[in-house]
């Protein structure tokens, strides 16, 4: 099937950050888990497990839009020396996604395809869950502090 104007496009921008997000979500994972905080080592594997999810089914949309994934690329990928940091670049990365995703459905309705629309429409949903956690996890790291944020995360 042939893409409607300027689709295609988007749709790569869009691999492009799930991919960067499965590379930062699985850098950030590896950290928590050798800083010792196996609850957040959880969560950041299953955030990185979601994106290649997502990641995938692009690739497919792509391949049934007649065009061609663009896996060569990624946006640079945030780390930090400590949780609250990390969770401040990911949060700083996922309202980005969600700018994104915006811009992309608006741009879907414009040119009449529903079907891609349908898609970044479900992934509006994750990424805007994303935001809605790191924001938490920020707020209880300012109501708490992170030595006893912290503290609880240690174990499953």
């Amino acid at each position: 099937m042939k893409a409607k104007d300027g689709v295609l496009e988007l749709l790569n921008q869009v691999l492009r950050a799930e991919l960067t997000a499965v590379h930062q979500y699985l850098l950030h994972a590896a950290l928590c888990k050798n800083w010792g905080y196996s609850r957040l080592h959880e969560h950041y594997s299953h955030l990185a497990q979601e994106e290649v999810g997502h990641s995938s089914g692009l690739m497919d949309h792509v391949l049934y839009l007649d065009g061609t994934p663009d896996v060569e690329h990624l946006d640079a990928v945030a780390h930090g020396k400590d949780a609250a940091a990390l969770f401040a670049a990911d949060l700083d990365f996922e309202q980005q996604d969600a700018e994104l995703l915006r811009k992309a459905i608006a741009h879907c309705a414009k040119v009449g395809d529903f079907t891609t629309r349908h898609i970044f429409e479900h992934m509006i949903i994750d990424t805007e869950e994303h935001i809605d956690w790191f924001e938490t996890q920020l707020r209880i790291i300012k109501q708490t502090g992170l030595e006893n944020y912290l503290a609880v995360q240690i174990k499953k």
